[in-house]
């Protein structure tokens, strides 16, 4: 630890390379990439308060996947990152030439930026994690970060004498930073803050602890494969602001992570992962990794138990390979385990890229290993159209090679106001296994397919339908209590219960 304290605060004075440009009503702090950090030249990327001069804002590489042919090929993007509150104005040149095409996603954003030859200029009035795609390609992006103003930062009111004494407080000031022995286990009580402008090269890791912050604008990751944060066997843990390559969390309970940004490249590259934890909020995340971006299961990887309480809200999920939301494959064969009271609420899915059918589905619960799975929540979801893949896929089954049985049941998930755009879109699936292994109460509110409204009264279907065929969804053996309502009608069903 004295190690460590050593290295980070031998470099704080650095910190004042960030640079605060503060207005009458906006304010703007960009933050200058380290000497010796790979940065990428794609882009030239500025910001500015409205009338005022144009700021740079350094891009570092990142390396995403691309699966061709059922290869996976590693491709460099940029990453870009900067905070501000108000309004401010960005400006990005490609310097690979004319732009034919751009956007910028989130599509429901509703970002449509000024593009005059190789430039492109936008506004923004809040925060938001961004990409910026030109000409269609979408491995060599702009991941633009554009967080709010960071009230973490314990220079703010202080002094750099008074801030050293503090034996609670780890900081990792602008520079790069290898942590010794690559990992960084954070004591109970102590608050962790990596500057931006700083890379930090390692594992910072809650374990067996309490009371732990993991804040900053920062990235951590290895220099090779894994996880850069991870909270395991922990209680009443914060982890904000940061860029990262994965964060599980394992065992653990009252998690908060909150506009983090995890970023993966290799094989088995979960985003954010929940093992066996309790009441996790995932708030304001952007995860683009190349396999599922967030999970939620029992028994696994040395962790114990259920999972309850697990909120994902206000997010964007991005799978380059495998689910953007997968539940419930692994548990505890010879002491069942529940699942129960998830909720996923506010996402963009921006894309689902999967051959292998058993895999697929930008919403999937697959019960395994005697789980019981009940009390699901997706609302407020947007599906863009993404490359290959099911939009849903809810199945009680045995895959064999993660599970040593199938799982209890699927029981009361939601689906409301759930839109899809797209083209490609493979049949999305329901299947339970067994008359005691059985799918049951699922109701969907509000589902819109390609502007189509899907419900069990919507005119021009057969009455020899299923309501699911309308929608491309296979309603198959063991499922009970399948519902489709429009709108109109659930708002009824709402304001009638209300009463």
């Amino acid at each position: 630890m004295r190690r460590i304290r050593k290295i980070v605060w031998g470099g704080l004075f650095l910190w004042m390379g960030c640079v605060a440009h503060t207005g009458a009503q906006n304010k703007l702090v960009t933050y200058p990439a380290p000497e010796g950090v790979e940065l990428k030249q794609d882009f030239v990327v500025q910001v500015r308060e409205p009338g005022k001069a144009w700021k740079p804002v350094d891009t570092y590489a990142v390396k995403v996947d691309e699966v061709r042919d059922t290869k996976h090929h590693v491709e460099k993007a940029s990453l870009a990152y900067f905070d501000f509150e108000g309004e401010v104005e960005v400006r990005v040149k490609s310097r690979k030439g004319l732009i034919d095409t751009a956007r910028i996603r989130p599509l429901s954003y509703e970002i449509v930026p000024q593009v005059e030859d190789s430039t492109l200029i936008f506004k923004l009035d809040r925060p938001r994690n961004l990409s910026v795609e030109v000409n269609g390609d979408i491995f060599h992006n702009l991941h633009l970060f554009a967080n709010p103003i960071d009230r973490n930062n314990p220079l703010e009111g202080t002094s750099w004498k008074k801030l050293k004494k503090r034996k609670d407080l780890i900081c990792f000031p602008p520079g790069i930073h290898r942590l010794p022995g690559d990992t960084l286990n954070v004591p109970s009580g102590t608050t962790v803050y990596v500057a931006g402008g700083a890379v930090v090269y390692g594992c910072i890791r809650a374990v067996n602890a309490r009371d732990v912050k993991i804040l900053g604008r920062g990235r951590v990751h290895p220099e090779g494969r894994g996880a850069g944060l991870s909270i395991i066997n922990s209680k009443n843990v914060l982890v904000e602001g940061l860029i990262s390559t994965q964060c599980p969390t394992g065992g653990s309970d009252s998690v908060t992570i909150r506009n983090v940004k995890v970023i993966s490249s290799y094989g088995w590259g979960d985003g954010l992962n929940v093992f066996a934890s309790n009441n996790v909020l995932f708030d304001g995340v952007f995860c683009r990794t190349s396999d599922d971006c967030t999970t939620v299961y029992g028994t696994r990887m040395g962790f114990v138990g259920g999972c309850r309480n697990i909120t994902m809200q206000n997010s964007t999920l991005w799978a380059d390979v495998a689910h953007p939301i997968f539940i419930g494959i692994h548990g505890n064969v010879e002491h069942p385990e529940v699942l129960e009271n998830l909720n996923y609420i506010n996402i963009d899915i921006l894309d689902h890229k999967e051959k292998q059918l058993n895999y697929q589905g930008c919403m999937a619960i697959n019960a395994g290993d005697n789980n019981l799975i009940r009390h699901v929540r997706f609302e407020n979801i947007r599906v863009e159209d993404f490359r290959q893949g099911q939009l849903l896929n809810l199945r009680i089954f045995y895959n064999e090679k993660y599970c040593k049985a199938p799982g209890r049941g699927i029981e009361d998930v939601l689906f409301k106001d759930i839109v899809y755009t797209g083209e490609n879109a493979e049949v999305s699936q329901i299947i339970g296994y067994d008359q005691e292994r059985q799918v049951k109460d699922i109701r969907f509110e509000n589902l819109v397919i390609n502007g189509q409204r899907i419900s069990d009264d919507m005119p021009g279907k057969p009455a020899w339908y299923k309501t699911g065929d309308m929608a491309r969804i296979f309603v198959g053996e063991h499922v009970e209590n399948v519902e489709f309502v429009g709108k109109e009608r659930a708002e009824e069903v709402f304001f009638s219960n209300e009463k």
